[in-house]
Formats: structure tokens, sequence, C-alpha cells
């Protein structure tokens, strides 16, 4: 009859309404991301910030290599990822054979820092020497320009597939690290802890781990390692650089790198807003507080107040 007509009607109507109930938005719901694990402070921060201002919203966060993050994306088992590099068209394509769209969104230029003991003998290293560290080529102390240690050399990353490793494979034109004396800590928090109790160790991690001494933990990983100064080697940019701000900027600090955001979402929903908070909001400061140039710097108006007495 038409009570039987009309309860199949509203079956249909709710079923249809349901999948829209699950859509997030910029103020309320949850979001998977995944993370490369060198960016974990500072995407912490902006994750936090941005739960604080919108307090119905999560974000639940994978701090992955970056390789896994990217993978995670392509299954679909993420919204979007913090990555130090875009898709290559292989990934593009396994995405839009889904009908999904992608999203490319260059937020900051950031550096790899190079850590050692505080008490190591050496706090300089060039281009060169790193690349023959890397190539096999140099493997002991000794060898290094102008060094006062001696003793093999331990290159210390957080793992073989994150971001920190895949710069040098691919700034080197590394294909097999077989002759290389590498460790894999697991983390960039147990990079700095391994290379505190070896002098004889060198560390990369991402520089926000390090950059912001207001932050207790950052203030204790730091505390007992000296940051290293790299060289170009070039007559156009002499001298050593850390890979703190204004070198950054600068464009001095020779191993610099871009971080992206990439996400896949197709309406307007929390993971836009977090990207419209970093690139329109005070995301930018937060970036900058980390240590990182952001891509679009927080803008900062000045009222300009005409009258006799200006």
């Amino acid at each position: 009859g038409q009570a039987t007509v009309l309860m199949a009607l509203l079956a249909v109507f709710a079923l249809a309404c349901e999948p829209a109930k699950k859509l997030d938005n910029p103020v309320r719901g949850s979001a998977r991301i995944a993370v490369d694990e060198s960016y974990k402070p500072l995407v912490d921060e902006l994750t936090s910030a941005y739960e604080a201002i919108y307090p119905e919203t999560r974000f639940d966060v994978s701090y992955i290599p970056e390789q896994e993050a990217v993978l995670e994306l392509l299954r679909d088992s993420v919204r979007m990822v913090f990555v130090t590099r875009e898709l290559n068209e292989g990934e593009r394509r396994a995405i839009e054979s889904r009908q999904s769209v992608i999203n490319t969104q260059l937020i900051a230029t950031d550096g790899i820092a190079l850590i050692t003991a505080r008490n190591a003998p050496d706090s300089l290293i060039s281009l060169k020497d790193l690349e023959g560290l890397f190539t096999g080529r140099i493997s002991d102390w000794s060898q290094l320009e102008n060094s006062r240690a001696s003793g093999p050399v331990t290159l210390v990353f957080d793992g073989a597939n994150s971001s920190n490793l895949s710069f040098f494979r691919s700034r080197f034109k590394i294909s097999d690290f077989g002759n290389v004396r590498i460790f894999s800590a697991g983390s960039n928090q147990k990079v700095t802890e391994y290379v505190k109790e070896n002098p004889r160790a060198i560390g990369f991690i991402g520089v926000n781990w390090i950059s912001d001494g207001k932050q207790a933990l950052t203030h204790e990983l730091s505390r007992g390692l000296r940051v290293m100064g790299v060289s170009a080697g070039t007559d156009s940019l002499p001298g050593y650089f850390q890979p703190f701000y204004n070198s950054l900027k600068g464009g001095s600090y020779p191993l610099s790198r871009k971080l992206y955001i990439i996400s896949r979402e197709g309406y307007s929903g929390l993971g836009g807003g977090l990207m419209t908070y970093i690139a329109r909001d005070v995301g930018g400061l937060i970036i900058q507080k980390k240590g990182l140039v952001p891509e679009i710097p927080y803008p900062r108006s000045i009222e300009v107040l005409r009258g006799q007495n200006f």
C-alpha cells in the first residue's frame, strides 16, 4: 500500500544521505594523513593548533618513511601526505585512474641538518667530502679536508625509505650503498641519541627536530649535539652554512629541499582546511617557528596613519 511505498522511499532517502553524513568539512570531522617522520615536530604543532581552533576536528597522523607515505596515498588509505617531492607520472596515473583529484601544494623550504656529538673534533664538512662518504671513496675521518680526527665514519639515518636518505641518493646519483657505513636508527629522535653516544658518527635529521628551543623535547634533543656547517665549495658561495632560517631563505645552505602537501581530497573537507590554514592563515608562522621557510610568508599588514603628527 501507500505506507509501504512511503517507507521504501524513506529508506532510499536515508541511504542516499548516509555518505553525506560521513563527509568532513574544514571545521568538523576527521581525516587520515601520512607524514614523513622527519617532519613530526612541525606537523604535530600544525595539527594541534588547527584542532585547538576547531575542537570538532581530528587528524589521524601516521609518521612513516616517505615512500611508505606515498604508497598509503596511492592505496587511498590516507587523504593527504607531507613529503619532499611531487608525485611522478606513474603515481599520478594510479590516482587519476580511480577518478581521484590530486592537489599539490608547496609549503616550505627545509634543510637536512648534519649533527655530531658535541665532543666530536670536527664540525665542518664540504659537499665534495660528503659525496666521497656516500660513494665510499672516503671512509675515515682522517680523509676529510682539514680534519683533526681519525677513525671510521658512520652515517646515521632514520630509515632506508626515509626522505633524508633519498635526498642524498638523488643528490649524488647513488644506486648502491653497499660500500658505505650507514646505520639505520629507526627515527629522527633515535638518530640524535645514537650520535650523542658515538663521536665518530654523523647524523642526518630534519631541521625542525632541533630548531625550536622553546619546546622541551627539542631542547633535550639538542643538548649534547653540534650542527655541522656545510660548504658548497664554490667561488660564488664561499664559507660554511648551517640549515637555519636565514641560510635557507637566502639559498646559501647547500642541502635544502622543498616540502609539499599532496592531497587526493575531492571536496571541501578537513584536508583542504589544513592546507588553507597553512597557506593563508597563521600556519606560516608555525613553519617559520620550526626553522623552515614558509612558501607563503604570513601577511603582516601595516596601518599607515596620515595626519599632522605623522
